[in-house]
């Protein structure tokens, strides 16, 4: 008798299914069945009706699909849900508004405080304000209250007189590392604080209650999970939103599996990441920020000059800035690799993101081939030949498909760069032609909607959503929607290590799944972005939406 037989000790019986799903069309990595049957959470079988119905315990629960498709559960590779939670208890400015009318929206908020109140909140885009925002415009809506509002990219803060006065920021005071304090003719603050500037303000609003914290952030999970999201990377850890989901998971509140990319800068928490470690939060990732934004605060560091100046930028490089050393950067990536750590390096400009490669690749000297799969996130333009070497040293590019049409943030970015460098913004369709491993994140609440379904629709057309034809942005680098949807399941679940459990739906995965009211490879691609999510399951349990659809049996 063979040793591995003798070892062995015979076969197993197969277990029976608790749980089947029949009647729907269900994708099965490149191929479509009817049916699929479940036991603890586990995929069993998949096929025709009557091999599942084979494989089902007597009772087992059966849920009829009525013809509605099935997919494996999109990751989103870049998101801030805390901030997306919080967004609730702030003073919302929408990225559409005037001058006019975010002021009026300021005033309404100040109308709910006490003087003395912080007034705090986002998301002010500066092209669709129409002007230049000064200290001066909110004063004269909240003369008595301290002000700080954040714009759609979180890079740069609008603040009034009394705030600055509160943070002690004057003409004297010098721009911080990392950030610039924008000053007018005379060299006083206009109100504008970019990057790390807005923390000299930040730092005196009152934070959030560690009950605040977890409630707000249990809210937005439950809200990602109703787009369909079953797996995420929240891109901004700091010590409070790791205690916030300890505290959720510890409640038993069902979470979406989260990596979280924890601050850089906070080394008490990246050497105590294990005390808030959970089943489905796993703190093993460190965020590493590169530049800034190409927007009016031309923060981004680029390969060329930006294409527009004002007396703001007077001062600096008309290239952007690099927030990081190259040698610094480099020694923290081979530090984190060694230590086993994923990193996430925000990386905007063409400049940051060829610093990033570099820094990747002298981990990649420095400690050989760990497995690790870093990334460089946002990639908003990137230089043809940076591509290739991405490829060549296994860096993976996260893209953020989520503004990729005509809107205040784009007229922004085309104004500060050139509508000739927009012709290859956010190059996706060059990065899979050079062979790079890609991903997509929504970076919201960066961005107003972390809806999957709006990006899968406009990786492929490049235009709005429901928009046949007409004016693309980017238009050379659109990919095809099996290709985008690669990028939200199997790919991303290969970037978080676990696409021997999820990313696709087949025999021996988990049962992260999702059903949904229409085929989104036969549909109209223009109709993808109104799809909706009828169930959302996680490991076998029906976590949002109506999991009797039918009524089942």
């Amino acid at each position: 008798m063979p040793a591995q037989a003798q070892l062995g000790g015979g076969s197993i019986e197969a277990p029976s299914a608790d749980m089947i799903l029949i009647n729907g069309e269900i994708r099965m990595d490149d191929a479509w069945v009817e049916a699929m049957a479940l036991r603890d959470g586990v995929i069993l079988k998949m096929g025709d009706e009557a091999t599942v119905r084979v494989a089902a315990a007597p009772g087992a629960r059966v849920i009829d699909l009525a013809g509605r498709t099935v997919l494996p559960g999109l990751h989103d590779m870049h998101v801030h849900p805390l901030s997306g939670g919080m967004a609730s208890m702030q003073c919302e400015v929408h990225p559409d508004s005037t001058i006019d009318q975010a002021l009026e929206s300021v005033s309404g908020c100040v109308a709910e405080k006490s003087p003395g109140e912080w007034i705090t909140g986002r998301a002010y885009e500066p092209a669709a304000l129409g002007v230049t925002p000064t200290k001066e415009m909110l004063d004269r809506v909240a003369p008595e209250n301290p002000v700080l509002l954040t714009d759609v990219s979180i890079h740069s803060s609008w603040a009034n007189s009394l705030a600055l006065e509160m943070a002690g920021i004057d003409r004297d005071t010098p721009d911080p590392e990392g950030g610039i304090i924008e000053r007018d003719a005379n060299g006083d603050p206009t109100g504008v604080l970019r990057e790390s500037a807005s923390q000299l303000v930040a730092r005196l609003v009152p934070p959030a209650t560690r009950e605040q914290s977890a409630q707000a952030l249990g809210a937005a999970l439950d809200y990602i999970l109703g787009f369909g999201i079953t797996s995420m990377e929240d891109a901004l850890v700091s010590g409070s939103v790791a205690q916030a989901y300890a505290d959720l998971a510890d409640s038993r509140h069902m979470l979406p599996y989260v990596r979280g990319c924890m601050i850089g800068g906070d080394q008490e928490l990246i050497a105590m990441r294990q005390v808030y470690a959970r089943d489905r939060f796993s703190p093993s990732c460190v965020k590493l920020i590169t530049d800034g934004v190409p927007t009016d605060s031309h923060t981004a560091a680029m390969l060329e000059s930006y294409a527009d100046t004002h007396a703001g930028h007077s001062e600096r490089s008309d290239r952007g800035m690099l927030f990081v050393e190259t040698e610094s950067l480099e020694q923290q990536m081979i530090r984190y690799d060694a230590m086993g750590l994923t990193v996430k390096l925000h990386a905007a400009g063409d400049a940051a993101v060829r610093q990033s490669l570099d820094a990747i690749a002298a981990a990649r000297e420095a400690n050989g081939l760990t497995g690790i799969l870093h990334d460089v996130s946002h990639n908003s333009f990137v230089a043809p030949e940076d591509l290739v070497r991405a490829a060549k040293i296994d860096a993976v590019l996260e893209f953020s498909p989520y503004i990729w049409f005509d809107s205040p943030i784009v007229d922004g970015i085309t104004k500060a760069v050139g509508p000739e460098r927009v012709e290859r913004f956010t190059p996706v369709r060059e990065a899979l032609d050079a062979g790079v491993f890609a991903v997509a994140g929504s970076d919201w609440n960066v961005v107003p909607s972390v809806n999957p379904w709006l990006a899968l629709e406009t990786l492929v057309t490049r235009r709005p959503p429901g928009v046949t034809d007409g004016p693309q942005v980017g238009g050379r680098e659109a990919i095809t929607i099996e290709e985008a949807f690669d990028m939200f399941t199997i790919n991303a679940a290969r970037h978080m290590y676990r696409s021997d459990k999820v990313g696709t739906l087949e025999p021996g995965k988990i049962a992260d799944l999702i059903i949904i009211d229409r085929n989104i490879f036969e549909v109209p691609i223009e109709t993808v972005h109104s799809t909706k999510v009828l169930a959302t399951m996680l490991a076998g349990e029906f976590v949002m939406g109506d999991p009797n659809l039918n009524g089942g049996e």
